[in-house]
């Protein structure tokens, strides 16, 4: 129950928001059987939905006031704009049946515990399968049944005092600049401070003496209160709720040797007794923060490499419209544009969205997406993607995809997936930083008590230095550093790291298992050759027109070998078997396109059914009802490049094999060509996923590199698995890396990587245990000073970024 009674109240602290309560208001809400005062019905309304909704718990968890929210009583008015389709195109993505995913920003978050209160109040509604909140980006990823209204869920959030807004690249842009400027600005205070101290210093170390050594004491205290209290303020916010969390992190003897020395030594100044160590303070401030600004700025670099969309894209473009018989060029808002569109794009500029090209030819530049600076000719028919550039000449343009739809879209989502996901060495690194914390403060207790009774008046300095010297900064550095620096390179080289295990995971692969079709070969199949059994009088075009009709709306790579077939008969009811082929209706009669097995289903169809001939080509067989009517050889082309990759990963002890659904002619052939001792052929997805499993079971770790609907189960089976930029949208989304320029030669590159990586890892882990196995002892010895400690310090997490910073390279 909350009770509400308007009575007046001395002034206090709003128990929400931490601003004063004016004198002349009372707002109380009973919080756990306690009666708190807010400042303002908008801190009232949302303390009293956090009550009803039972969630009282957040204000134990939380460690940081809320913001105050906005009064406005018209919030579901003003949330109802992203109910609009137009609107929602920015951020929401579209899932299988009603389910879709909003992409939002919250305003207002600032710990751990306002996460685990969004994630508790939204889970109340039945419509919301799942939701995830980033505290450190503020990000949120809401998966709702699109039946109920987006606005809803907007004003659920606002209740409870966050208010939500599209998660669009203009305002991530803001929060990075937003961030970055707070962290300059942090770093400013403290490098301003931490000379005026050192100055100061000077007198008081070189004569100085009553009158003018207060002075100076006082005047010190006067240039680190500033840097204590907001430039190292970040420090102790994290070590309080890690204290709270039960959950040791390395600000925690960061927060400990600040606030120690910064009290001790305004306890001196106050009582003129002892050491002051207001220089010491400020320095280990500055240090720290400029090491943790060249990682925030690693962090940032690496996020951009993909995520900087609104740079990249357009505001308008040019929409071609039919207006009494001519075509009229209309620039449009990018928002207005929709699939089916066409669309004009000249020579410099970048496509506003993915298309396929309708009229003209020009060369067009992808680096964005495969790293390859080369154009790539593109004419008719050929697809074109969002954010790439045209260089020669205008292009029109049919739109098939816009927005949060485009791959550049899905590409960005992948990468943000795998940035927030770690690996489980950065995962047994914190262990091991938790570990270490938990031992150094015992050390620093020990050496405490040693110098109290040794020589009391140098026990708090030597341990403000032990404590400062060991801060395992670099030890927490050393993986995150080298797998964001590994990363970036890997994109650069058109290879999408989608998860977080992908570097660590490459390093233990021992068998790679490829595809045939699309994988190994570039999957762009012609019709080779037609023969019809001899009872049939359909000549070659008419089968060939039947199989294109069969074919239509399938992405298949061999639909693409009918093209030059299409729109010449009309087929419905057409459905599609995985593995198998399709089936389809024209003019009543009912036909299959597909492998022999799928053909021998049908009770009608008495031929034996044989290959024509022994052949590496790919075969397909037509039949209606009652028979089989004709066999199409389609014929593919080996990659340029698969036989050197072969070669590589032989070179490396790496086993090799071929696993196809293709023919056994075919794939025997192509296993021969590339010189692929293990193949097999004629394999259904569940065959693929078994003869993975029996692999694995064997003791391989196993990288599989597929295209296909049909690797679908075998790319999610696999310890690491990598799609290539022509396979389905599925067969992405379940991969752990995209292939994003086909060019199979950089997945020798990115096992090199890998490899490379972990040596830095190594460097780096070993450098951080080295330098905090020697600097302890001759800390604990009083050999170090309190500033040289925060120099020792600061230097170690350097060495370990610029090391991990050579592998973007």
């Amino acid at each position: 129950m909350i009770d509400v009674i308007a009575t007046t109240s001395k002034p206090q602290m709003c128990y929400h928001c931490g601003l004063p309560v004016p004198e002349a208001s009372y707002y109380p809400v009973r919080i756990q059987g306690q009666e708190h005062l807010m400042c303002c019905p908008g801190c009232q309304a949302v303390a009293m939905a956090i009550v009803d909704g039972g969630l009282e718990n957040f204000y134990q968890f939380r460690t940081t006031a809320n913001d105050r929210p906005e009064t406005n009583p018209q919030g579901e008015q003003r949330f109802s704009i992203y109910d609009l389709p137009e609107v929602q195109s920015e951020f929401v993505i579209p899932f299988d049946g009603s389910f879709k995913q909003a992409n939002l920003l919250l305003e207002g978050i600032t710990c751990a515990a306002c996460s685990w209160l969004i994630e508790t109040h939204l889970k109340k509604n039945p419509a919301i399968q799942s939701i995830t909140v980033n505290v450190s980006t503020h990000r949120c990823a809401i998966v709702w049944d699109s039946r109920e209204s987006l606005s809803d869920i907007f004003c659920a959030l606002a209740a409870i005092g966050y208010t939500p807004r599209p998660a669009t690249d203009d305002q991530q842009q803001q929060l990075i600049k937003k961030e970055n400027r707070i962290a300059l600005f942090r770093i400013g205070v403290a490098g301003f401070g931490m000379m005026q101290a050192m100055m100061v210093a000077v007198g008081m170390y070189t004569g100085a003496t009553d009158f003018w050594l207060d002075f100076l004491r006082w005047l010190s205290m006067l240039v680190a209160t500033p840097v204590v209290f907001f430039s190292a303020w970040p420090f102790f916010q994290a070590a309080w709720r890690s204290i709270k969390m039960r959950h040791l992190v390395m600000d925690v003897p960061v927060a400990l040797a600040i606030g120690l020395a910064y009290l001790a030594s305004v306890w001196a100044t106050i009582t003129s007794t002892g050491e002051v160590y207001f220089e010491s303070v400020s320095m280990f401030t500055f240090f720290l923060l400029l090491g943790r600004y060249v990682e925030l700025r690693a962090r940032h670099r690496n996020r951009l490499a993909f995520g900087n969309l609104a740079q990249l894209m357009p505001l308008t473009a040019c929409c071609l419209r039919e207006e009494n018989g001519c075509e009229v060029e209309q620039n449009l808002p990018l928002k207005l544009l929709k699939a089916g569109d066409l669309i004009l794009v000249k020579p410099g500029e970048t496509f506003p969205c993915d298309g396929q090209v309708v009229v003209g030819q020009s060369a067009v530049v992808e680096a964005l997406l495969t790293g390859e600076s080369h154009p790539v000719t593109k004419g008719p028919g050929d697809r074109v993607i969002a954010g790439t550039l045209n260089q020669h000449s205008p292009l029109k343009v049919e739109v098939t995809a816009v927005a949060g739809q485009t791959q550049l879209s899905a590409i960005e989502r992948m990468a943000t997936r795998a940035a927030e996901e770690k690996p489980q060495q950065v995962l047994a690194a914190d262990r091991t930083a938790r570990f270490f914390i938990a031992r150094l403060l015992i050390v620093c207790s020990a050496v405490f008590a040693f110098w109290m009774w040794y020589r009391p008046e140098d026990a708090f300095w030597i341990t403000l230095s032990v404590l400062v010297v060991t801060c395992p900064c670099a030890l927490a550095l050393a993986m995150p550093a080298a797998l964001s620096a590994a990363t970036a390179n890997l994109r650069k080289r058109g290879f999408l790291v989608a998860r977080g295990h992908v570097i660590e995971g490459l390093n233990d692969i021992t068998r790679v298992i490829f595809d045939k079709t699309g994988t190994l070969t570039r999957g762009q199949f012609v019709v080779e050759d037609v023969i019809p059994f001899p009872s049939v009088l359909l000549a070659r075009d008419e089968v060939l027109a039947l199989a294109a009709a069969l074919e239509t709306g399938s992405n298949h790579p061999l639909a693409a070998a009918f093209n030059p077939w299409r729109d010449r008969v009309i087929a419905s009811g057409v459905r599609q078997i995985t593995a198998a082929g399709v089936e389809g209706q024209v003019d009543n009669t009912r036909y299959r396109l597909g492998t022999i097995a799928f053909i021998a289903e049908w009770v009608g169809v008495k031929e034996p059914l044989e290959l024509p001939q022994a052949s590496h080509h790919t075969w397909l067989l037509l039949a209606d009802e009652t028979r089989a009517l004709a066999w199409i050889s389609l014929a593919d082309e080996i990659r340029p490049d698969a036989p050197v990759l072969i070669q590589r990963l032989k070179s490396h002890g790496i086993a090799i094999e071929l696993l196809s659904g293709d023919q056994p002619a075919a794939v025997s052939y192509l296993a021969k060509q590339l010189g692929i001792d293990t193949f097999t052929a004629c394999a259904t997805p569940g065959d693929k996923l078994s003869h993975l499993s029996a692999r694995q079971a064997a003791g391989d770790k196993v990288l599989m590199i597929g295209d296909g609907i049909n690797d679908v189960p075998v790319l999610a089976g696999a310890d690491v698995s990598v799609a290539m930029a022509s396979a389905s949208d599925l067969a992405q989304t379940r991969a752990d890396a995209v292939l994003l320029n086909n060019q199979l030669i950089v997945i020798a590159d990115a096992l090199a990587i890998a490899r490379r990586t972990k040596a830095v890892i190594r460097q780096n882990l070993r450098f951080s245990l080295l330098y905090n196995l020697l600097a302890l002892p001759l800390a604990a010895a009083g050999m170090i000073p309190p500033w040289l400690a925060a120099i020792g310090m600061t230097a170690s997490s350097l060495i370990v970024i610029f090391n991990a910073l050579r592998l973007v390279d």
